[in-house]
């Protein structure tokens, strides 16, 4: 179960209480993404949160592509993370962090705005992919993931342009932030884990507003 996996991994990096199980909320059928989104859901990505308003709250759902989940069932990024998975690795755990962020604010009422989303699953990406790569490597911090993730990336030419400029913002925001915190924590002579995490934790935890300031500071 992959996606219960990286959602775990993500509880555990951010102290977050999993009060939900991500399987519970999965769509994996793209003729239930369309009923979703009341039209057809061919040209849709391989991820996307689905959120709708109702008078209790909001329902919400994750979609993952089917095919792409059975990949990485196949190919566990868990047990061996490298690059034939990552770009389906990637897309899971984007929408593992989507999920778990929205939840995370809605169960406190709290707003969520689609910058702050996409900005913070930048840095879960990242974190996660080192943390990950790490445990597999015998716990030397990885080089050239931040190249890899922030750098070598292009965005979808079918997206909207308010679409466009917000994610290549949280992409350049996330850079910044992941980069800053590699300089002060992950040192040659060894990784400041606890200041680290201490840090990542208090990150997760700021409002929209305050969080985008921080990361660009």
């Amino acid at each position: 179960m992959v996606l219960r996996a990286l959602q775990s991994l993500l509880g555990r990096l951010y102290d977050v209480e999993l009060r939900y199980d991500v399987y519970d909320f999965l769509v994996t059928d793209r003729r239930a993404l369309a009923e979703w989104r009341g039209g057809a859901a061919a040209g849709a990505p391989d991820e996307e949160l689905l959120l709708a308003e109702t008078a209790d709250g909001a329902d919400v759902a994750l979609f993952i592509d089917g095919e792409l989940l059975g990949r990485l069932e196949r190919a566990d990024p868990l047990g061996a993370l490298h690059e034939g998975n990552l770009a389906d690795y990637c897309a899971a755990l984007e929408g593992v962090s989507h999920f778990l962020y929205t939840t995370w604010r809605l169960h406190d009422d709290a707003p969520v705005s689609l910058l702050e989303l996409e900005t913070q699953a930048e840095v879960d990406k990242y974190w996660a992919t080192v943390f990950l790569l790490a445990g597999q490597q015998g716990g030397a911090f990885p080089q050239r993931v931040h190249q890899r993730l922030f750098d070598r990336v292009a965005f979808d030419s079918r997206l909207a342009p308010e679409q466009a400029d917000r994610y290549r913002t949280a992409n350049r925001s996330a850079a910044h932030y992941c980069r800053r915190l590699e300089g002060r924590y992950c040192a040659r002579n060894g990784t400041r884990l606890e200041g680290l995490v201490r840090e990542l934790r208090k990150f997760y935890r700021l409002s929209s507003t305050a969080k985008m300031r921080h990361a660009l500071a």
